[in-house]
């Protein structure tokens, strides 16, 4: 049986990690409204986006230029690369797990095709680099700092080496942020760009011809992808490990009853035992 020393000594321990859990949930919900303001600011320009680019499309279907544009190619997919974002920082919960299992189901299921890995976070980039897979590039430490400066960067080389037939599909494995308590997995192609077929009954008069604005509308389109994937995983990370770290205080108060409780049991049967031994040193005296 442990003595009351150590029980002490342990929920101690326990109340320090407590402080600890308490105050990085308070830092990841300060952090956790941030990235939603992002989220928040970026869905409806990304939205707005699809639809211009669906309305230009389907203007643009007579020309025949659009037919050979680089990022329209449909190529068999014998070389993927995969665009996997994670977090730098673990104490989240399953969302780096998750995420790196999925990535690691994509490989899998695609056993006929070279697949070639973009890590997005130190935490994907931790556990590939001791894997066989071809890691391409990494980007480490920007899960929480990221522009869209740094997205268009990682979104223009998957561009070039696609047009340049190094690879023949892309794809984007994050969380999407749906609430505090749920992530969705997303696993999203991002080239070649699937011009969308419906759009609004609009009647637009274009001052260039509908083909040069899908030419630049297309590598806008795919940045804005990139920088989206990215502000949700950003804001799914914080709620994940809001979520994680409400579940560790919680379980340290837990911890802590119990061993109040234990501590308590073991000083009483302490001092019962001492009572018992001096009644009977009395008794044996008379």
């Amino acid at each position: 049986m442990p003595s009351l020393i150590d029980i002490r000594r342990r929920i101690r321990t326990v109340r320090n990690t407590q402080q600890i859990t308490k105050a990085m949930k308070m830092v990841s919900a300060a952090k956790l409204r941030r990235a939603q303001e992002r989220v928040v600011a970026a869905r409806p320009y990304a939205a707005v986006l699809n639809q211009i680019l669906a309305d230009v499309a389907l203007a643009a279907r007579a020309d025949e230029s659009m037919s050979g544009h680089p990022l329209l190619a449909e190529r068999e997919e014998k070389r993927i690369q995969l665009v996997l974002v994670t977090a730098d920082r673990g104490l989240a919960g399953a969302f780096n797990s998750n995420l790196i299992k999925a990535s690691q189901r994509f490989i899998e299921e695609r056993p006929e095709s070279a697949v070639e890995l973009v890590l997005v976070g130190r935490k994907g980039r931790d556990f590939w680099r001791k894997r066989t897979s071809a890691i391409t590039a990494e980007h480490v430490g920007i899960s929480q700092k990221f522009t869209f400066a740094d997205a268009a960067a990682i979104a223009q080389a998957a561009s070039d080496r696609f047009a340049s037939k190094e690879v023949d599909a892309v794809y984007l494995l994050c969380n999407e942020f749906k609430s505090v308590i749920a992530q969705k997995l997303s696993v999203v192609r991002v080239l070649p760009v699937e011009l969308p077929t419906e759009a609004k009954n609009l009647d637009f008069i274009y001052e260039q011809p509908p083909g040069d604005l899908i030419e630049k509308l297309l590598p806008r389109y795919v940045k804005v992808s990139f920088y989206r994937a990215m502000v949700e995983s950003a804001a799914a990370e914080q709620a994940a490990r809001m979520t994680a770290m409400d579940a560790a205080t919680s379980n340290a108060a837990e911890v802590i009853d119990r061993l109040t409780l234990y501590m308590n049991r073991v000083r009483q049967a302490s001092i019962t035992r001492e009572i018992i031994e001096v009644v009977s040193g009395a008794a044996a005296l008379e």
